[in-house]
């Protein structure tokens, strides 16, 4: 199974990770590792990263460790190969653009049945590779985009939790739906059930910790370092396991988190 993280800050902070490290948090070594990749925020823009080279050795994850990023927004994702051949397309988080805004996505799980299901057929958005994660993004991205070409960029969050609550409930009918999802305003985060490590499938899939860090403090840990060096900070850490020993919540199955600014929004769809 995948392991996905996922960051939102209040003010750009610096973030090293160490993607290696990250991915033994949730039991996943040597061969199981079939390509990672990590795409942060920087204003408008964003930077993507993939590769199918195993982190342990790759030159450019040795360059993420040695010049941190920073960002209001981050998501990670390991991938373990279920579907599709280990290259670099197949590699995720994926991203497309709508609205004149970068979309960045990541999918931990199994959608058996996805290219049969009509629900799954998207028209303007098209998959590269071959994964089911790819084609659901691309069907997410076709359910958003008439919120997004109608006017305000961007558009209200209760429009947007609400398609996007729609296409997770579509989602968990085929399998295993973790997923992050990030329009460069929002951070959303669906948990459902994972394979654990003792060979059960069930929740939670995913955890959250929400922290406080006051100038020149942040959260250290094997694999993770966040550091704010000019502003009082506030942040939310999404991950498929605890990766510290503090108080991470879980997400319950079906749960819908979605964090802006570095807090937790309490926004429910109608």
């Amino acid at each position: 199974m995948c392991e996905l993280f996922a960051m939102s800050a209040l003010h750009p902070t610096n973030v090293t990770l160490s993607l290696e490290e990250f991915s033994r948090h949730g039991g996943l070594t040597g061969p199981h590792k079939d390509g990672w990749g990590i795409g942060w925020y920087e204003q408008s823009d964003i930077r993507l990263v993939k590769e199918v080279h195993p982190a342990a050795s790759s030159a450019c994850v040795r360059f993420i460790q040695d010049n941190p990023i920073s960002s209001r927004f981050v998501i990670s994702h390991v991938r373990r190969a279920t579907r599709g051949p280990v290259v670099t397309r197949n590699c995720q988080p994926f991203v497309r653009e709508l609205g004149g805004v970068w979309h960045c996505f990541a999918h931990n799980g199994d959608l058996q049945g996805i290219d049969e299901d009509p629900r799954f057929r998207p028209q303007r958005f098209r998959p590269v590779g071959e994964t089911d994660s790819e084609l659901a993004f691309c069907t997410l991205m076709d359910a958003l985009a008439g919120l997004w070409s109608r006017g305000a960029v961007p558009p209200a969050l209760s429009e947007r939790e609400r398609a996007v609550a729609e296409f997770a409930g579509a989602a968990r009918e085929l399998g295993p739906a973790n997923f992050l999802y990030c329009d460069g305003d929002a951070l959303f985060a669906h948990a459902d059930r994972r394979h654990h490590q003792d060979g059960s499938v069930r929740a939670p899939g995913l955890w959250r910790l929400a922290r406080h860090c006051p100038v020149g403090h942040g959260l250290q840990t094997p694999g993770l370092r966040l550091v704010s060096e000019s502003h009082d900070q506030d942040v939310v850490l999404v991950a498929s396991v605890p990766l510290t020993a503090e108080g991470w919540q879980p997400l319950a199955e079906g749960e819908l988190m979605v964090a802006r600014d570095g807090h937790l929004e309490d926004v429910h769809p109608r």
